[in-house]
């Protein structure tokens, strides 16, 4: 009864979709492939998971309390920001990120430039009848949403979720996170690109066929 409890089972029943494949979530909870096999393989045998077209839950009250465990536990953990961002892999909901956590996203974590540890939102579009949801969940583990960025001095910890209500969510799968599509991605940084001139020649130089400020004001 007791032989599967691990942090990495928990979470890959917290973030397992249904259909989802095992390089799915590994990338989901930014777990190595072979890791989660072998952890799918024995969460499998114990009768949680069946692969049908994909894996899914046999029983979602297993989720359920799993998620209920979790929240119980940032109590007296809270959450890193990098498990801030695995998070809303396991609410339940669509989501994709937007802003300056697009450009991290795209560039696969390669721009992470004047981002304070201890002041640091995260920026997500959100489906506008989920938002009392998403403040919901993320309230479940101590951390503070709202749809602009609040100063830092306002809250009592450095992570803060800023949610963008919108009517529908066009989102592209990288690394197993959701996030706005490059066009709008680099459009966004072409708006300020001040402060993105680095990320648009990063993203620049990992993609091609896209519209960046930053050739044409190198001199």
């Amino acid at each position: 009864m007791y032989e599967v409890c691990g942090e990495k089972e928990l979470k890959v029943i917290l973030a397992l979709d249904q259909g989802d494949s095992i390089s799915g979530v590994a990338r989901k909870i930014d777990e190595n492939r072979e890791t989660i096999r072998r952890v799918v393989n024995r969460i499998e045998e114990t009768g949680y998971v069946a692969y049908d077209n994909g894996l899914h839950l046999v029983d979602q009250t297993i989720r359920d309390v799993g998620l209920e465990f979790l929240t119980a536990t940032a109590d007296i953990s809270p959450p890193s920001i990098s498990e801030a961002y695995v998070l809303p892999q396991f609410a339940g909901m669509e989501y994709a990120f937007i802003a300056i956590d697009a450009i991290y996203v795209w560039t696969r974590g390669g721009y992470q430039v004047a981002r304070d540890p201890e002041d640091y939102p995260l920026f997500i579009a959100v489906h506008e009848s989920d938002v009392d949801a998403w403040t919901e969940f993320f309230d479940r583990f101590g951390i503070p949403t709202a749809k602009k960025r609040q100063p830092a001095d306002d809250l009592n910890g450095a992570i803060q979720v800023v949610l963008e209500p919108q009517s529908q969510i066009e989102a592209e799968m990288v690394d197993g996170r959701p996030v706005i599509s490059l066009q709008e991605t680099v459009a966004f940084a072409n708006e300020y690109y001040a402060t993105f001139e680095s990320a648009l020649d990063m993203l620049g130089r990992m993609y091609d066929d896209i519209d960046t400020d930053a050739n044409y004001r190198m001199d």
